[in-house]
C-alpha cells in the first residue's frame, strides 16, 4: 500500500473499497481484533519508530521528547493495552433483565460494528488523538479512514508511513491534505464520524453527517475553568496548574483556561503560580532557550493569542506575570492577567495558549454565575479542602467531566467516559465507552416459551378484562 492522497486515488473508490470490506471486518473475532491491536502495540514498543515520532513532533512544534512520551505514546499505548485486555468481555452479549410482561423471553444487547468510520484528528496532540480513537474503531470491528491535520505535516507524514506498514487500505487508510480533503470526505456516507477539534468546525462536521444520518462523536473544547477556594492548598495547586497550563504550550483541550480564585487568595495564588513556573522551567527569564518549553503551532495561532492579549490589556487587564514574546520563534511566555472583565475577547474564546486570566469571586454563587454565563466546558477543575464547597460546585455547574485538587487527569482513567457536553462535545469515548462509540448496540429479545396471543384481536370482553388486570397489577 502507498500513502494515499487525493491525487493518488479517488476518495469514493477508497470509501467503496472499505465499505465492501466492512462486513468481513465486522465479523472478526476478539482474537482477530486483538491481533490488530497488537500491531499497534508492537509499533509503539519499537524504539526506533518512536524516535521517528519524537523527531517529527519536534520539527512541527519543538515538543520535548519526554512530553511526547507522556502525552502521546503512553496515552495511546494505555488505551491499546486496556482494550486488548477487556475486548473479549466487551464483545460478549450483555444480558439485561426482562419485565414480567415479557415473561418467557430473554433480552440482551449485542454490540456490532457500525461500519466505515471517519476519524478527523487535530494538530495539538496529533499522534494521541489519531491513534486513540483508531484503537476503539478497530476494537469495535470497523474499517477506518483517517484525515490528520495539515498543520503538523511531519507528524502526519510519519503517521501515514505507519498506517501503510500496519494495515491494508481496505482496513485502515490515512489521507493527507488540507481542509478541502476533509470537505470531500464529509460528502461520503460514512457510518460514524469521530471528530476532534473546535466547536466551530464541529458544527460543520455535524451538519455534514446529518445529510447521511451518520452518527458522530465530537470531541471539542471550550473554556475549562479552574476554581480555587480559600480552603485550597494554594502552593500545590498553583504548581500543578502551571504544569497543566504550559503542557504543550497550553494547546490542550482540557487545559485550565481561566482561574476563578476567592478574592482574598488572588495575590497568593499569582505568586505561587510564578514559583511553580520557576520550578518547572528554572531560570524562566531565559525560557525561550529552554528545550522543555513547546512552541505555538504556527504564525496564525501566535497572532490570535497576541490579539486576545492586547485586547485584554486595552480593556484594563494588568499583566501580573509575563515576558517578551518572539514572533519568529512562535514563543509565548507563561502570562498571568489580572483585573479581568468578562467583556474581554479572551473571556469569550478558548485561549489554547499559555495565557492565564485570573478572575476573583466573593461567594460560591458568584463563581457559579460566572461559569454559567459561558457554554458548558469540557472539564471543570475544583481546588478546595472544604467538601461542602466541592459538592456545591459539582451540583450547580455542568461540564463534560471534573477533576478535584489536580489538573489534566480527566484523560487518564480508561474506565471513565471522556467527552464534553453541548458546545464542548457530543458523545463519550475511552475504554468501554470508546468501544460503544463505534458500535451499534443491537437490542435482541428471544422468545423461549409462552405467548402474548391472549391479548391479540378480536378484543373481546375477556381480552379487555385481562388487559385491565395487567394494567392494574403489573404496569
Amino acid at each position: 500500500m502507498q500513502t494515499i492522497t487525493t491525487n493518488a486515488i479517488d476518495l469514493a473508490t477508497l470509501f467503496k473499497k472499505q465499505q465492501d470490506f466492512a462486513p468481513q471486518m465486522a465479523n472478526t473475532s476478539a482474537s482477530q481484533r486483538i491481533e490488530r491491536l497488537n500491531r499497534l502495540i508492537r509499533f509503539m514498543d519499537d524504539e526506533g519508530e518512536m524516535q521517528g515520532l519524537k523527531d517529527a513532533m519536534y520539527q512541527d512544534f519543538r515538543k520535548a521528547e519526554v512530553e511526547v512520551m507522556l502525552s502521546e505514546i503512553a496515552v495511546v499505548k494505555s488505551h491499546a493495552l486496556h482494550a486488548r485486555r477487556e475486548l473479549s468481555r466487551w464483545m460478549r452479549p450483555h444480558k439485561v433483565t426482562t419485565p414480567i410482561t415479557l415473561i418467557g423471553t430473554t433480552s440482551y444487547i449485542h454490540y456490532e460494528a457500525k461500519g466505515v468510520s471517519l476519524i478527523i484528528s487535530p494538530w495539538n496532540y496529533p499522534f494521541n488523538l489519531t491513534f486513540s480513537p483508531l484503537v476503539y474503531a478497530l476494537a469495535a470491528g470497523n474499517t477506518a479512514i483517517i484525515k490528520p491535520s495539515e498543520l503538523t505535516p511531519h507528524t502526519s507524514a510519519f503517521m501515514a508511513k505507519a498506517i501503510k506498514a500496519l494495515f491494508p487500505s481496505e482496513e485502515v487508510a490515512l489521507i493527507e491534505g488540507d481542509a478541502s480533503v476533509s470537505t470531500a470526505l464529509l460528502e461520503l456516507p460514512f457510518d460514524h464520524i469521530f471528530f476532534t477539534g473546535s466547536p466551530q468546525i464541529g458544527k460543520i462536521v455535524m451538519a455534514a453527517a446529518a445529510k447521511h444520518l451518520a452518527s458522530v462523536t465530537l470531541e471539542l473544547g471550550g473554556k475549562s475553568p479552574a476554581i480555587i477556594d480559600a480552603s485550597a492548598a494554594i502552593d500545590k495547586l498553583a504548581y500543578h496548574l502551571a504544569w497543566g497550563k504550559c503542557l504543550n504550550n497550553g494547546q490542550t483541550c482540557i487545559a485550565p483556561d481561566y482561574v476563578l480564585v476567592e478574592a482574598s487568595k488572588r495575590d497568593e495564588f499569582v505568586e505561587a503560580f510564578r514559583n511553580g513556573i520557576e520550578r518547572l522551567y528554572p531560570n524562566s527569564a531565559k525560557l525561550v532557550d529552554n528545550p522543555d518549553y513547546c512552541r505555538i503551532i504556527n504564525p496564525r495561532h501566535y497572532q490570535r493569542l497576541r490579539r486576545l492579549y492586547e485586547d485584554a490589556l486595552s480593556k484594563g487587564a494588568q499583566e501580573s506575570m509575563g515576558g517578551t514574546w518572539n514572533e519568529a520563534e512562535r514563543f509565548v511566555p507563561p502570562t498571568v492577567l489580572v483585573n479581568m472583565s468578562e467583556d474581554m475577547l479572551i473571556m469569550e474564546e478558548e485561549i489554547f495558549g499559555p495565557i492565564l486570566p485570573v478572575l476573583t469571586y466573593s461567594s460560591p454563587a458568584e463563581a457559579v454565575a460566572i461559569i454559567q454565563r459561558r457554554p458548558k466546558p469540557l472539564t471543570l477543575y475544583i481546588g478546595a479542602k472544604d467538601q461542602r464547597f466541592i459538592q456545591y460546585m459539582l451540583d450547580n455547574t455542568s461540564a463534560g467531566g471534573a477533576v478535584i485538587n489536580d489538573y489534566m487527569l480527566g484523560f487518564g482513567n480508561p474506565n471513565l467516559p471522556f467527552g464534553g457536553v453541548n458546545n464542548s462535545g457530543i458523545g463519550k469515548y475511552m475504554g468501554f465507552h470508546g468501544f460503544v462509540a463505534f458500535s451499534n448496540e443491537k437490542a435482541i429479545v428471544r422468545r423461549n416459551f409462552g405467548t402474548l396471543s391472549m391479548l391479540f384481536p378480536p378484543y373481546t370482553q375477556r381480552v379487555k378484562s385481562i388487559m385491565a388486570l395487567v394494567q392494574k397489577r403489573l404496569l
